[in-house]
């Protein structure tokens, strides 16, 4: 028999890892497919031999660690292994800037950048993964090229941060910070059992870490996903998937051999593997997976035509500042040190037009680069009229010392000569930007392969004003700027390359919408890079990750049937959504765990409580006919006896359960957030309605009597868990009309409405009826 899970997750980057960790959480059945192997501490190459074999492309027997792919104006640097991009990446988790989600901005070629998500969406799934990969400043304060960075910018009137890094720099949260201390483990274990250290300041987090320092995807989400019981294969390539008649997907895949490693294969020639699943979540990347999209569009007929779009380069540019001065030193040298500390530390922000206050043009970040101390040996060693010279003069003193008969023996300070100064290496720093290129990329196939077709005119500005601070800040350290030799020929190289299958408001807009769900396919997902329907401006992993997050709440709370699977593009209607908005309030209280006596308590001590959610049904039929009639419950709760306003991470709606009782129905509401210091709570709620003596139908429909648990409680887990607040929250008269004005389906139907009227108005005429005069 094949196998069939719940969801096959392609890929291990940041979209995938946080699908694969919240599904398996919230006890769904998850196989994650990586093509790449596992990278436990202490197995990333360091050796000159071990850096040859580095690289992905097993046909050659190369089942390495980086993939580059290169195409005519672009050259991109990506990650094969478990963990995606984080083994590789610099650790910065900064958050898109709040005005650079773009509404409907115009494209030069036609069309326009447009997110149907804003930093609102987004925020408390940026908390939840912040709290995840264990996000902190820098916390070292006398770095060199850390106080660089800050004293020009200062210099030039530029603002400066110490960015978030996925770093751990201290054995325990509070610690300070110490190198190579042991890493306690946290409550999801480690995948590896391996032990971790604390930071090192070695700059070696761009080829992988081995000290575990870095809170990379597998040390993080992973690690989690597998405690929960997803099942992670490595080394499985995804070649194909297509949709199954009755709903899910089949993937078929190929598995590469440990053996063959170091030989050229036929991998052509592999046999394939299947999987069946009810979702099948696409998480390979831009590149990966705009190509599995590509290759097997003909399994997806009616797939939207901008499959492709939208492509962008998240403005990299990598350019070095060498050999900086310092007039006032003794020897003239400003020391940098480049090899000291993580590859990132700090970040210069360049304002947007869109940021108003008169800046201009589009815009971008600047930070410190940083790289290996035994990349210091290869760049003095490659400044050969130096290294020759000092050579030779060690040389001819030698001799001198033979042919004299010297006594002197202490030869230290001609060996020191020898090494020479390293003013190169310690006077030097790489600098990466980043920020809003104009998104006009197309990903297409030319054969077989991918292609990029891209143009550098329409960005040309951005690049100029981007290079132009990197040769501002070169200047004010007295270094001398230098770019990669491929700008010359107009090529540029990214490492954030986003875009290919964009989110939209419609398939004549994005190939998916606001949640990754692929138009005209239920249940097929793209959670990654390719998703973002332009540039991050800052470093896209944490947003990339945020818009997985707030997916999986959806993908959660969404049950999925053989009427969800159904699409237009075979004959058969979409699922119809319906939403709409609620407001309640009321008091609480800490010091009562019953709903009742916390409200008259907290009303005496004018403690509030209030919550605004959007509630939404995905499918009104499948809302209707289900006897659970759950639909998902966005945005925010608000108390300042816990905190202020707080986000709503996740949540559920039920309405008009029977709970074993055919005289009554419930609605229950069931809320994650934390509280203002990041402690988790659950809220649960209740309406009880049912009919008692007089004309209640009123009370009971707008009275929720509610209480706040310690934790993220899932169903089952409320009886021990300790209650931290209670009351009871009503809706106000105006509050329920304007609520009566914000519902919405999507597309939208009258029968929908219908529908759900239909089934609102009947639960209560059977609750109430019988009361009324026959």
């Amino acid at each position: 028999m094949r196998e069939h899970v719940h969801a096959v997750v392609v890929g291990s980057g940041f979209g995938g890892s946080v699908a694969a960790y919240r599904l398996a959480e919230a006890g769904r059945s998850v196989v994650l497919l990586e093509r790449g192997k596992e990278y436990p501490p202490g197995s990333f190459a360091r050796t000159p031999a071990e850096m040859g074999r580095n690289l992905w492309d097993p046909s050659e027997g190369l089942h390495g660690l980086f993939d580059i792919w290169s195409f005519r104006r672009l050259d991109g640097v990506v990650s094969s292994g478990l963990g995606g991009g984080s083994l590789i990446y610099a650790n910065v988790l900064l958050r898109k800037d709040e005005r650079w989600f773009v509404d409907e901005s115009p494209l030069p070629g036609g069309g326009y950048e447009h997110w149907p998500v804003s930093r609102a969406d987004l925020e408390p799934h940026y908390d939840a993964v912040e709290r995840m990969m264990g996000a902190t400043p820098y916390p070292y304060k006398t770095t060199r090229k850390t106080e660089a960075m800050r004293g020009s910018a200062e210099r030039l009137g530029l603002s400066w941060q110490r960015p978030p890094l996925a770093v751990t720099f201290a054995s325990r949260p509070g610690d300070p910070p110490v190198a190579g201390a042991p890493i306690a483990d946290q409550p999801y274990g480690n995948m590896y059992g391996q032990p971790r250290r604390t930071c090192r300041l070695c700059g070696e987090c761009d080829i992988g870490c081995n000290d575990g320092a870095k809170n990379s995807l597998d040390h993080t989400y992973l690690s989690a996903a597998k405690h929960h019981g997803a099942d992670l294969r490595t080394r499985c390539e995804v070649r194909a998937f297509a949709p199954l008649p009755g709903g899910g997907y089949e993937v078929s895949y190929v598995v590469h051999d440990p053996a063959a490693e170091g030989h050229k294969t036929a991998t052509g020639d592999l046999p394939p593997h299947r999987i069946t699943c009810d979702r099948l979540i696409l998480g390979a990347g831009s590149f990966g997976t705009t190509y599995l999209l590509l290759r097997n569009r003909a399994a997806l007929p009616g797939l939207s035509t901008t499959l492709g779009s939208r492509f962008s380069g998240n403005g990299d540019v990598l350019a070095f500042l060498l050999d900086a001065k310092d007039p006032t030193a003794h020897n003239g040298l400003r020391r940098i040190e480049g090899s000291r500390g993580p590859v990132i530390t700090s970040a210069i922000r360049v304002p947007d037009a869109l940021d108003g206050n008169g800046a201009t043009g589009r815009g971008y970040y600047v930070e410190d680069g940083g790289y290996p101390v035994f990349a210091e040996w290869l760049v003095e060693a490659s400044q050969m009229p130096g290294t020759v010279r000092r050579a030779a003069l060690f040389a001819l003193a030698r001799l001198r010392a033979q042919f004299s008969r010297t006594p002197a023996s202490n030869i230290s300070g001609l060996v020191a000569g020898l090494i020479g100064p390293g003013r190169l290496g310690d006077g030097s720093l790489p600098v990466l930007g980043m920020g809003r290129d104009v998104p006009d990329g197309v990903l297409r196939l030319r054969g077989d392969f991918l292609d990029v077709q891209l143009t550098a005119e329409t960005s040309r500005e951005y690049f100029d004003g981007l290079r132009g601070t990197m040769r501002a800040l070169a200047a004010d350290l007295g270094a001398r700027f230098a770019d990669l030799p491929t700008a010359w020929a107009k090529r540029g190289i990214t490492v954030h390359p986003l875009g290919g299958a964009p989110m939209g408001r419609h398939p004549k807009e994005g190939t998916c919408d606001a949640y990754g769900e692929v138009f005209g396919f239920p249940g097929l997902y793209v959670l990654d890079g390719a998703l973002l329907p332009g540039p991050v401006g800052a470093n896209p992993s944490l947003t990339i990750a945020a818009v997985a997050d707030r997916a999986c709440d959806r993908i959660i709370s969404t049950p999925l049937t053989a009427t969800a699977v159904a699409t237009n593009r075979t004959g058969v209607a979409v699922p119809t959504s319906l939403s709409f908005t609620e407001e309640m309030k009321g008091f609480v209280a800490k010091e009562s765990v019953d709903p009742v006596r916390g409200a008259e308590l907290g009303r005496s001590k004018d403690q509030r409580f209030m919550f605004h959610l959007k509630i939404t049904a995905d499918d009104v039929d499948q809302f209707v006919d289900d006897p659970a009639h759950e639909a998902s419950a966005t945005g925010y709760v608000e108390c300042d006896m816990l905190g202020g306003r707080l986000p709503v991470i996740r949540g559920w709606f039920n309405l008009f359960t029977r709970d074993g009782d055919g005289a009554q129905r419930r609605m229950w509401y069931r809320l994650h957030f934390n509280d203002g210091a990041g402690n988790p709570l659950t809220l649960i709620g209740r309406k009880d309605v049912r009919d008692d003596p007089g004309f209640d139908v009123w009370r009971d429909t707008s009275t929720l009597y509610m209480t706040v648990y310690s934790g993220h409680l899932w169903p089952g887990d409320d009886s021990a868990a300790p209650v931290v607040a209670s009351g009871v929250i009503t809706i106000h008269v105006p509050d329920f009309l304007r609520q009566l004005t914000t519902f919405r389906t999507e597309p939208h139907s009258g029968k929908a409405f219908e529908r759900f009227g239909r089934f609102f108005l009947g639960t209560l005429w059977d609750v109430y009826g019988k009361a009324l005069p026959g």
